[in-house]
């Protein structure tokens, strides 16, 4: 097994260069840098990881937080946002700690990470309109990403889709088709994706000289297509005929909306590729690059299929 003392032999250096040379410290040069990092690859050194914590303090893992009381829904979003933070740090030094908590005990398990070095980074997500996990870990100076935004002037990363676009191209696309009277099944209205969306889809409805009736939106929970077709059916009516309907896809692998009947138009996002970048950002930020290159905002494709079509004579 190649240890550092077999690196510096090898390139007539010090072991004392040899492992800030691969720990990333700002003392030694690009040129000497480039050279240890060649030799560790080509000779085959591992770091020994519980001697690197050592050195650089660091934990070389990123926590994410998951509310142990959660629907199913939740649970696939989850798996899927796993599923994306495992593909960005499987080729990385950095491990994952899932950090359980209850309602209301989530800061304390922060502090509880942040206190014990547990984790470098950590990423958040379910981000209120006014979300007081941000200004706490801005606070204590643990490095974030947050999936979603939140209104703060806190400097912050994130990963977000455009909600409000979600709303707007939505209402859009049925008013576009002669609909007039169109409701909105959103997210609790404490949450800025539902906030946003609301008002994407007032915009387009003041765009036809609708106004806006709150009667014809929800924002007790986040209901599934599959509830609302079912709910139209038992209403002894057919969707795309009757009534249309759009929800919003985050692509999970065992529900397809070309394969439901009718097929189900949908926007679209990968909650997959969100973790991903999440686990990037982080990586990236851990790395020294500022929050401010660091804040990326996705657009939305809308894929028309059978649940949309004109409005009823």
């Amino acid at each position: 097994m190649v240890k550092l003392k077999d690196l510096a032999r090898e390139l007539n250096v010090s072991i004392t260069t040899v492992s800030r040379a691969l720990n990333g410290f700002s003392d030694v040069n690009e040129e000497t840098r480039a050279r240890v990092t060649e030799a560790a690859e080509r000779l085959g050194y591992r770091a020994n990881m519980n001697a690197r914590r050592l050195v650089t303090g660091r934990s070389h893992t990123i926590g994410l937080a998951n509310p142990s009381e959660s629907s199913l829904i939740h649970e696939a979003h989850v798996a899927e946002f796993l599923s994306g933070i495992g593909e960005a740090l499987a080729d990385s030094e950095y491990d994952l700690l899932l950090i359980p908590f209850r309602q209301n005990d989530e800061i304390e398990r922060y502090k509880r990470a942040f206190g014990s070095n547990r984790v470098d980074a950590l990423i958040v997500g379910s981000i209120l309109l006014d979300d007081p996990r941000v200004a706490f870990l801005h606070k204590v100076g643990m490095p974030f990403v947050v999936h979603g935004r939140t209104e703060t002037e806190i400097p912050y990363a994130y990963i977000d889709i455009d909600n409000e676009s979600v709303g707007y191209r939505s209402a859009m696309a049925l008013l576009d088709k002669g609909h007039r009277r169109i409701g909105l099944l959103n997210g609790p209205a404490d949450m800025t994706f539902a906030r946003d969306r609301e008002r994407g889809y007032r915009k387009a409805l003041a765009e036809f000289g609708i106004p806006f009736d709150p009667a014809l939106t929800d924002n007790a929970s986040m209901t599934n297509a599959i509830g609302a077709i079912r709910a139209i059916r038992a209403a002894g009516l057919i969707v795309g005929r009757h009534v249309s309907l759009i929800a919003h896809d985050d692509i999970f692998p065992f529900l397809k909306p070309d394969s439901m009947t009718p097929t189900l138009t949908t926007t679209t996002s990968s909650m997959r590729s969100a973790g991903r970048l999440a686990a990037e950002l982080a990586i990236r930020l851990l790395n020294g690059e500022p929050v401010e290159t660091l804040q990326k905002v996705w657009d939305v494709e809308l894929i028309e299929r059978e649940s949309v079509g004109p409005a009823p004579d």
